[in-house]
């Protein structure tokens, strides 16, 4: 879907009525009622009874209407609802008067604020609520937040520690969190800090690539009314957001008659002494994302633990380095191994050092994507055969962790390959090793540089971290804004290696940036399924590699309910 502008939303909300006559007080409506939905829905995965006190945040505007909505539905189901204006009723105008007045009729609590020392005497009260929904900005601002505004986010702020504080003070955005800028620029006053924010129609540019875009917490877009098609047609950006429409076209339900060989064949090498569990989670989660068949290389000394874990996974042994890493020398042979007792690691060159092609070509056999990196370290030997087998392979390959090392100050060999498709994963501090650039200057413009990279490495990009951006050679950019930070552990990494391996395996490369674009999505929205039950912090990898099932299972809910 695409990323629109405030202008380009105000467009299509106003096409939405013109052209398909669905009135905006319906619209209101709809937006309203998806916030208090998501609310009560993911306020029920944290506490057993409903939410005891809730405060409304609303300003004058439309934005202001919405939590008037939301305040009613919330009414049913919370202890006690109270709004607290940022203006006078008679201020009001439109939908949003009319949606405060049914509050008003229905006897809503409701407390009109016009200066900071109104606020300071509500303040007391507000500050003891369950959750406060921010409705008081939305994508119409313009500058900094001042006076009473920014007196009541940076109070809003402080109480929920940023959003980082224990619950159950819950912070609510209402389409966007008050302060936001909708169009990507730096904010230029203080922003809300929300745990969610509830967009509407589509997401706005601003929420997904503005250096403030941390301030939405979890953001969800939810559809009230306004076709798909007009926001294609309005939008005259090239931004997309990952969300479930992107893959309403992939068979993502397999058919009746399929069997293993129907879903490819991931070859994973990875791996070394102290990092088996690396080799371990990229091949395990490649068949959690589906692939028929998984194949681990890794080097000998570690292919018993390997071969161990997971009983659905066949090995291949590489030749090890004294360190325990793969060895330059899987790029050659020997006719014969020493004696019957020599293992691979033993085993030397014969008397004529004859050069004759490793049978990693025959490991690669009747293999469909190549993941390489997750566990192999740094020794120069191992460095040398990464770079080998990705410019010598003609299987779509997927490059992370210690297979981006190889090519620090090679990055001119990314275009040697022979690989048609080329998936690379850096973090941030991988890319800049990888350009020669500091993490500073990665971070500054996260989009520009996952673009130039895709386009002067004619590899698809990757760049990992909050809300992850995904580029291809062609200049097609994706941002993901599934994922938490449960996912800032060890093995997440490896986990997405084999997940993307896995979907490749499956559906080659045809739509290859959705392709990649689906894995980076499953793989925050299974951390996102297990934070729904237990706290961020204690997530693990390989917990979820074993979610992976779900998450698909839950994009296919999702595209069943939008169908």
């Amino acid at each position: 879907m695409k990323a629109l502008t405030a202008a380009e939303i105000r467009e299509v909300d106003r096409l939405t009525t013109q052209r398909f006559h669905v009135p905006g007080h319906q619209l209101m409506e709809a937006a309203g009622k998806s916030v208090a939905d998501i609310f009560l829905e993911q306020y029920g995965h944290k506490n057993t009874a409903a939410p005891g006190f809730v405060a409304v945040l609303c300003g004058k505007g439309n934005n202001g209407g919405d939590g008037f909505v939301v305040a009613r539905y919330l009414r049913e189901e919370a202890e006690r609802v109270h709004v607290y204006l940022f203006a006078k009723p008679e201020e009001l105008k439109g939908d949003a008067a009319k949606n405060c007045q049914r509050w008003r009729d229905l006897g809503g609590q409701l407390t009109a604020l016009e200066n900071e020392g109104e606020w300071e005497q509500a303040w007391g009260e507000i500050s003891g609520a369950d959750a406060i929904i921010d409705a008081l900005l939305g994508t119409g601002v313009r500058g900094a937040a001042t006076g009473l505004m920014a007196q009541a986010i940076e109070d809003v702020n402080r109480l929920s520690r940023n959003a980082t504080g224990a619950r159950p003070r819950w912070i609510i955005a209402v389409d966007v969190p008050s302060g936001l800028p909708s169009d990507g620029e730096a904010a230029e006053g203080p922003v809300i800090k929300a745990h969610w924010t509830i967009t509407f129609t589509a997401p706005k540019i601003g929420q997904l690539i503005s250096p403030s875009a941390g301030a939405c917490g979890r953001l969800l877009v939810r559809q009230i009314g306004s076709p798909d098609a007009l926001v294609e047609a309005v939008g005259k950006g090239t931004t997309r957001w990952v969300g479930p429409d992107e893959f309403a076209g992939m068979p993502l339900v397999r058919a009746a008659e399929a069997h293993k060989g129907s879903y490819g064949h991931a070859l994973v090498v990875a791996g070394s002494l102290g990092k088996s569990g690396a080799a371990v989670m990229a091949g395990y989660t490649a068949l959690r994302a589906g692939a028929g068949l998984v194949t681990i290389a890794t080097p000998d000394v570690v292919l018993p633990p390997v071969a161990a874990a997971h009983p659905e996974i066949m090995t291949e042994p590489l030749f090890s380095t004294e360190e325990g890493t793969a060895s330059q020398r899987n790029l050659v042979t020997t006719p014969m191994l020493p004696d019957p007792e020599a293992t691979l690691s033993t085993v030397v060159l014969n008397k004529f050092n004859e050069q004759i092609t490793f049978p990693f070509d025959r490991i690669k056999t009747g293999k469909t994507v190549l993941a390489v990196g997750p566990g192999l370290g740094t020794h120069p030997e191992t460095q040398n055969f990464i770079r080998s087998i990705v410019r010598g392979s003609e299987l779509p390959v997927v490059l992370d962790a210690d297979g981006l090392n190889a090519f620090v100050d090679h990055g001119d060999e990314f275009l040697g390959r022979r690989a048609k498709a080329l998936v690379i994963t850096p973090h941030p501090g991988e890319m800049a090793r990888l350009l020669g650039q500091s993490i500073g200057d990665v971070q500054k413009d996260r989009v520009r540089t996952a673009l130039e990279a895709a386009r002067n490495w004619n590899a698809h990009v990757v760049l990992k971290g909050f809300h992850t951006i995904i580029a291809s050679p062609g200049g097609q950019v994706f941002v993901n804004t599934t994922g938490n930070p449960g996912l800032a552990k060890g093995g997440s990494g490896d986990v997405l290696t084999g997940l993307l391996a896995g979907l490749i395996a499956q559906f080659g490369t045809e739509d290859f940036v959705r392709v990649v674009a689906l894995g980076v999505y499953l793989h925050g929205l299974a951390a996102d399924l297990l934070s729904e039950q237990s706290d961020e912090s204690g997530i693990l990898a390989g917990e979820v590699a074993d979610a992976i099932p779900y998450a698909r299972q839950r994009l296919l809910q999702e595209l069943q309910r939008r169908a």
